[in-house]
């Protein structure tokens, strides 16, 4: 089996996949309540509650594979890119497991990770296929050419997409994380209420500041009771601009490209509205739309294993 391990943010994940892509555990701890009260992460407290978490989690996810470290054939850890403190507690920890059982290990990009949540049991997808990549921290257009051969068709120019909805979400009064509370109010709003823009930009890229900036318009100058009353319609307005944005480029990308297959992948792939709004493409499942460990152990299955004990020197990375 494969150990999967994932710090890259602030959730502390480990996952055991056989190899031929089935789950076998799951576990992953998330850090969002704590982060709460500062309206995001703060990466030297998401390091240091790693560290806390890190060994039990691994342990919760051995046990609950009923399988012990004599059952890993190989480990795969999260090099980036994320929050560099954040990585480097995952990748000592997978290079002391390795070292101490001789194990190969395969250090993993994070994005391509969520491309490999679509590899797994029980409905895999095999590429080629044009894959929207939109989380809290990057939005691209990837085209898929092979399990470990990805081309960037585009890209963010500053905000990602969950980023444009966490900050949407706190305009709104809605605490952080807020992208699901978002989701799950603008149900009951009028999408059509506010004409929120939607940036053209050249190529295959997104822009998202601009739709912020017209919701911190829009909110502004609202009494708190204004706000409560248009809020359902404010969320609705701006959740929908967001998603025309993405749909748009992915069907011009299908489009240019002539992609027969589209796959969704990524935390804000869990928005219900994006899901609605792309009724053919496939879809990761929800438990592995946001950051776990499960997708970087799928990912570990192509990548390239490094023997002891040439991963010692493997450093992290915070960008690509």
């Amino acid at each position: 089996m494969i150990l999967g391990i994932e710090t890259s943010c602030d959730e502390t994940a480990a996952a055991l996949v056989t190899p031929e892509g089935g789950i076998r555990s799951n576990v992953v701890s998330s850090q969002a309540d704590l982060h709460a009260r500062y309206g995001g992460v703060v990466p030297e407290v998401a390091s240091r509650r790693h560290l806390e978490l890190i060994s039990p989690v691994v342990r919760e996810a051995l046990a609950e594979a009923g399988a012990s470290l004599d059952d890993v054939d190989r480990i795969a850890v999260t090099q980036g890119p994320g929050l560099i403190g954040a990585l480097l507690v995952g990748l000592a920890a997978a290079k002391a497991l390795a070292w101490s059982r001789r194990l190969p290990l395969v250090p993993v990009d994070h994005l391509r990770g969520h491309v490999a949540s679509l590899y797994l049991e029980p409905d895999p997808l095999e590429p080629p296929f044009l894959c929207l990549l939109a989380s809290g921290g990057h939005t691209l257009l990837l085209d898929v050419r092979g399990y470990h051969d990805e081309r960037v068709l585009g890209t963010t120019l500053d905000d990602a997409a969950g980023e444009a909805f966490d900050k949407g979400a706190r305009l709104l009064g809605l605490g952080y994380p807020g992208g699901g509370e978002l989701d799950r109010i603008a149900r009951e709003g009028d999408p059509d209420a506010y004409g929120f823009p939607v940036a053209r930009v050249p190529g295959l890229d997104f822009s998202f500041s601009g739709l912020k900036t017209a919701l911190l318009y829009a909110t502004r100058d609202l009494s708190p009771g204004e706000l409560d009353a248009r809020r359902a319609d404010l969320a609705a307005s701006y959740q929908h601009a967001i998603v025309r944005a993405l749909v748009q480029r992915v069907r011009e990308a299908a489009a240019r490209t002539g992609a027969g297959r589209v796959a969704v992948v990524g935390g804000v792939a869990a928005n219900s509205e994006l899901r609605a709004s792309l009724p053919d493409a496939a879809l990761a499942p929800l438990p592995l739309c946001t950051d776990n460990a499960a997708m970087i152990a799928s990912a570990g299955r192509f990548g390239r294993a490094i023997r002891y004990p040439g991963y010692l020197g493997l450093d992290a990375y915070a960008s690509r």
